[in-house]
């Protein structure tokens, strides 16, 4: 497997994506209830398939992440080649998880309790797609990325 296995969540709001992927390889149904029960290694090998496939899909398309702490606001733009970060770190007595907190973010991003931080790096082994799932893995989002160019505007 390239990444996980969706979960048993993912697996439902995809069933029709599933059933058509199952049906690309000629198992109905009744095939597919059949190698569940007979075949469990088969059947897991297909899910894995499919799980790879859907990930790769989503990676594809994702174009930016964001991870947000108590303190710190991790925003990455994910281009082809490389990915370019802005942490951002408050250091005041302030939960950015919470709507007040970001908010205070929004409105005074320049304050001096606030740090904000620009890089850029080529992914890993130009791995994009495998860098970006460790991403989100490690607790980032794929988001719209107007935050992220929020910022980058006004660090620019």
């Amino acid at each position: 497997m390239k990444y996980r296995q969706l979960t048993k969540e993912q697996f439902e709001s995809l069933h029709l994506e599933f059933a058509r992927f199952l049906a690309s390889q000629n198992i109905d149904a009744n095939e597919w209830k059949q190698i569940k029960e007979e075949k469990p290694n088969v059947a897991e090998d297909e899910m894995n398939v499919f799980s790879d496939v859907v990930w790769d899909d989503v990676l594809n398309k994702t174009q930016y992440l964001e991870h947000f702490s108590k303190t710190t606001a991790n925003l990455f733009k994910c281009d082809g080649e490389e990915i370019h970060r802005i942490a951002i770190k408050v250091n005041w007595d302030i939960n950015l998880l919470e709507q007040e907190g970001f908010e205070w973010l929004l409105k005074n991003p320049m304050d001096n309790s606030v740090e904000v931080f620009r890089g850029t790096k080529p992914y890993n082994n130009s791995d994009r797609n495998a860098e970006l799932f460790d991403l989100i893995e490690k607790g980032s989002s794929i988001s719209k990325g107007e935050i992220y160019e929020y910022f980058s505007q006004l660090i620019s």
